[in-house]
């Protein structure tokens, strides 16, 4: 398999676009600025799902399904977010086709079949979920709700890019409601920590938890918090956010219980999500010039085994044994057995996909007691004895998965800095890159003044972030924090 990736430093969009073509991850689907996820994707999303699934029921959620339509009507009643989203709303208005009699075989929208209420393809579904949710809550006793949905939703992007932004994306979205503002707080902060640790501890992406500005949070929220992680390319990514969205949807669909002093009163609530965009920032976070770097933990298959030259009696007996031991300990691997390509080729198609860890058997190692242990981070290659094999790749996976992190998180640390003005910050963004932590007068016209000018925005502003005063780089007003800027996707 001829590789042929563009490198990172030649043209970094080019090479994403490479690696996820070439990894055989996603393509362009017939429907402009959709996606197809294909087998190799889908396997790295589903083992995404099923530990932030894990994650979720582990802190009292669980799973529902809601409908992917939503009555305009619906979806007008919260303002805000009807305005926030509106110019990314695909809109259903009829609901039949028929034969167009002017052109055999063409089809035509029947004038006659119009919806009496025209449906939005869900952008979100806030609407959908709380006008159902009315139904459900009607005492104290019926709080805390905690639901989330894994679904699709459909955002009219005009320019897409596979996994980062596309017309139709995958995602999960937890929608709860409280009896008081502090557990719905207290939700909120939950759920971002939640994400961090997803982001840290299984994609080995370092993030900063943070709360964007009113500029920057949730159409209909109150407040955002959000992770933010750092690209390669000194770029930053919007990881996950969660919504703190007060009593603003309880009040626009009349959502209301009646608490223990037997008075009604309006939920508090939250919404929360992350999305395929993940699969972009997996890529991004570690990935190089040679293909797909996948942490372990999410890795479909984290071991796999090479024949040298092909598979024979001998060879197979050693893999067979290598293999049931890796499964007894919740490895997942794979033998190739396919007789038809040279050991070389595959080395660099499995190093293009990303599998972790790397085991050749030949004849000759075999006589000496040993067999070749190649990891995907470093391309090193270990000679290790046969017996205790499994032992070794066992803590091979921790130590990989760990180097991955630190080595993100090097980078990220490296690529933050602090200046003190307006020269400073634009010297830095264009040789530099990364995060800057610069003070801001705290208002929104600065604000987008500064992202008209610069094109970095406000990513958030850290939850720890240290008191201290200055002055805007902008406007020279007094400032008690810095905040977090970046150049972003």
């Amino acid at each position: 398999m001829a590789k042929e990736l563009t490198s990172r430093t030649d043209d970094y969009s080019q090479w994403y676009n490479d690696i996820v073509k070439k990894a055989q991850l996603a393509d362009n689907s017939a429907v402009r600025g959709c996606m197809v996820i294909k087998p190799n994707g889908y396997a790295i999303w589903e083992n995404m799902q099923k530990e932030l699934d894990r994650m979720f029921k582990e802190t009292g959620h669980v799973n529902a399904y809601f409908p992917l339509f939503v009555p305009k009507s619906l979806f007008e009643a919260e303002e805000k977010n009807a305005e926030g989203f509106a110019k990314e709303c695909a809109v259903v208005t009829h609901y039949r086709l028929k034969n167009d009699p002017s052109e055999a075989g063409k089809l035509m929208v029947d004038p006659n079949a119009k919806l009496e209420e025209e449906l939005i393809v869900r952008p979100t579904s806030e609407a959908i979920i709380w006008n159902t949710y009315r139904n459900w809550i009607n005492s104290y006793r019926d709080l805390p709700l905690l639901v989330n949905q894994w679904a699709n939703v459909v955002r009219w992007e005009m320019r897409t890019r596979l996994f980062l932004r596309t017309a139709e994306f995958l995602w999960q979205e937890g929608h709860t409601a409280h009896a008081t503002k502090e557990e719905a707080i207290d939700e909120t902060v939950q759920m971002v920590n939640v994400y961090a640790k997803f982001a840290e501890e299984y994609m080995a992406m370092p993030v900063i938890r943070g709360v964007k500005t009113a500029n920057e949070r949730f159409a209909g929220a109150e407040d955002t918090y959000t992770i933010e992680a750092l690209m390669q390319d000194g770029k930053a990514l919007q990881a996950g956010t969660s919504h703190f969205l007060g009593q603003n949807f309880a009040k626009a669909f009349n959502v209301q219980f009646l608490n223990q002093n037997n008075k009604q009163e309006f939920v508090w609530a939250t919404s929360w999500g992350v999305s395929t965009r993940l699969m972009g920032g997996l890529i991004m976070t570690h990935s190089d010039d040679d293909g797909l770097v996948i942490p372990p933990k999410l890795a479909p298959t984290q071991v796999v085994i090479v024949p040298i030259p092909k598979p024979n009696d001998e060879i197979d007996e050693v893999a067979n044994k290598i293999m049931s031991e890796l499964r007894a300990k919740g490895i997942s691997v794979k033998y190739d057995m396919d007789k038809k390509k040279r050991p070389g080729f595959k080395f660099a198609e499995y190093e293009l996909v990303g599998i972790p860890v790397r085991i050749g058997i030949g004849k000759r190692d075999l006589e000496k007691g040993v067999i070749e242990v190649a990891r995907r981070d470093t391309k090193e290659k270990m000679t290790i004895a046969v017996d205790g094999i499994s032992e070794y790749v066992e803590q091979l996976l921790e130590d990989i998965q760990t180097n991955l992190f630190n080595r993100a998180k090097a980078y990220r640390d490296e690529h933050i800095t602090k200046v003190d003005t307006m020269e400073e910050f634009k010297e830095v963004l264009e040789t530099k890159g990364g995060f800057i932590l610069a003070h801001w007068d705290g208002t929104t016209e600065t604000e987008i003044k500064i992202r008209e000018t610069t094109k970095a925005t406000i990513r958030c502003i850290p939850l720890d972030n240290p008191l201290e005063d200055g002055k805007c780089i902008l406007t020279g007003n007094p400032s008690k924090q810095r905040v977090l800027f970046a150049k972003a996707y």
